[in-house]
């Protein structure tokens, strides 16, 4: 029932990581909290079946908060890779 916690807390950092990185634009709205989503899921269990307790803030802090960072980096990537592709398709039209 924790991994419940950490799974919300992530998606609410993915919620937040969304609206605070520029580019909105250029990407659905559900990207960055399903990516801090999933990405909380599957440390969250590691760590478990690594034997790491829900007592430890090792793992709250590495299922929560390192999701949100990977979200956020993988959403500027994500940015980063459309701006280029899509200036590379005006170049190649003449727009």
């Amino acid at each position: 029932m924790y991994i419940l916690l950490a799974l919300i807390g992530a998606c609410v950092l993915g919620i937040a990581a969304h609206y605070l990185i520029g580019g909105r634009e250029l990407r659905g709205v559900a990207v960055t909290p399903a990516i801090a989503t999933a990405v909380a899921a599957l440390v969250y269990t590691g760590l478990q079946w690594a034997g790491v307790g829900e007592g430890s803030i090792w793992l709250w802090l590495a299922s929560v908060l390192g999701s949100a960072v990977i979200a956020a980096l993988a959403t500027i990537v994500l940015v980063r890779v459309r701006t280029g592709r899509d200036a590379e398709a005006r170049a190649a039209l003449g727009i």
